[in-house]
């Protein structure tokens, strides 16, 4: 463990950024660092993390969606499910409520940054920090010694686009440079949160799945605002009619993030931190770098946009049946709610787009374990952490 820490304080003071910037490195799995070293103890548990893929693997996977695929949603029909893809998610929530999505306590472990970043607050929710800096810990050493899949050596080289100079550049600033912007302060009229000096946006906020635990983590920051946002408006109402809603600290609203015209209740550049956690997968491809360019510039420079969404061959994709494709990699679910999904190549090339640095792009391969049935299911996901410059050019 002494091996570990050490190791861990040396990959926490790389660089001149913030020690919860440096994250290279794949994250701790929300149910543990789990490694399959034997094959016959797969069905031991339910998950396994860290998963590499056979060429068999790979190989079935890509036949799978190529039948899949074959046969796609007459034009008619995929105008519908856009033009009225708010009506499907009002239903999906009528139906289901708060019942279908688990809470996402796992969400500091992965994404540390939505807690707010200084002395006072760190104090405040000192265990809770102090159990993320020991789990990066071992998380740091585990990544330091494992091998990097062939085919993300392959696809960093293909879609790297920045110089290691201006790699270093985009991230050259202390952590004094970001405290002083983030507190400096706001010229503008009152809004909700407007006085807050750490304000979060959770984009496709659900029936509150990331909301309350999020909350709950900054129950003793006063300081810090969430905004969440999700254009069903049942799903908003069953977030503002929970018991741990608090309008002192939260702002719900509905709000289409595909119409690029329509005003969020606050200013351009104000928020330290958006979570888009499977929503972008759920927006018709083609409307995609729009959101995504809309959502930057809703951030302050410094600011960071936190990802997670399917990816390419997890087993939602590989369970659709024929007739359910609407493009390549899009998919329309039985209820009219639409999924893609990703590799990380695509969402390096949007963020980049949209003026964002690239600080973790990485595919997170899972293999979930049936054990009653006895069957295996590889999850993929894409996570991503991406910067709005702090001097912009």
């Amino acid at each position: 463990m002494n091996v570990i820490w050490r190791n861990s304080v040396s990959c926490l003071r790389m660089g001149k950024v913030p020690h919860r910037y440096q994250s290279g490195y794949h994250p701790t799995a929300p149910l543990g660092s789990r490694i399959l070293t034997d094959p016959a103890k797969v069905f031991e548990h339910n998950m396994w993390d860290h998963m590499q893929w056979s060429k068999e693997e790979e190989a079935a996977a890509r036949k799978k969606v190529e039948e899949n695929s074959a046969l796609r949603v007459l034009l008619e029909e995929q105008v519908k499910y856009e033009s009225e893809a708010s009506k499907y998610w009002d239903m999906f929530y009528k139906i289901h409520k708060n019942k279908f999505f688990k809470d996402r306590n796992w969400l500091l472990r992965e994404f540390p940054e939505i807690l707010p970043f200084d002395k006072k607050t760190e104090e405040k929710v000192g265990e809770v920090s102090w159990d993320h800096v020991k789990t990066n810990a071992a998380n740091c050493f585990s990544r330091m010694h494992s091998p990097t899949m062939p085919e993300e050596k392959n696809e960093n080289k293909k879609n790297s686009g920045l110089s290691d100079e201006q790699s270093k550049a985009g991230s050259d600033f202390t952590n004094l440079d970001y405290e002083e912007h983030r507190k400096r302060p706001l010229k503008t009229e009152l809004f909700p949160g407007s006085m807050a000096t750490f304000r979060l946006l959770e984009v496709g906020c659900g029936a509150g799945n990331s909301v309350f635990p999020i909350l709950n983590i900054l129950r003793n920051a006063p300081e810090s605002f969430l905004y969440c946002c999700d254009f069903a408006s049942g799903a908003v109402a069953l977030v503002k009619s929970h018991a741990s809603y608090r309008a002192a600290q939260c702002s719900a609203f509905v709000h289409d993030v595909c119409d690029d015209g329509l005003p969020y209740p606050f200013p351009d550049g104000i928020l330290d931190v958006i979570l888009l956690v499977f929503v972008l997968s759920s927006i018709h491809p083609d409307r995609m770098q729009g959101v995504v360019n809309r959502l930057s510039k809703l951030l302050k420079p410094g600011g960071m946009l936190l990802f997670r969404d399917y990816g390419r061959y997890d087993k939602t994709q590989l369970r659709f049946k024929k007739g359910h494709c609407l493009s390549e990699n899009f998919y329309v679910r039985g209820d009219g709610t639409r999924a893609y999904f990703f590799t990380k190549g695509e969402i390096h090339d949007m963020f980049c787009k949209a003026g964002l640095d690239e600080k973790q792009n990485l595919v997170d391969r899972r293999l979930q374990v049936n054990r009653k049935k006895q069957v295996k299911m590889h999850r993929v996901w894409v996570q991503g952490k991406f910067q709005k410059p702090l001097h912009l050019t």
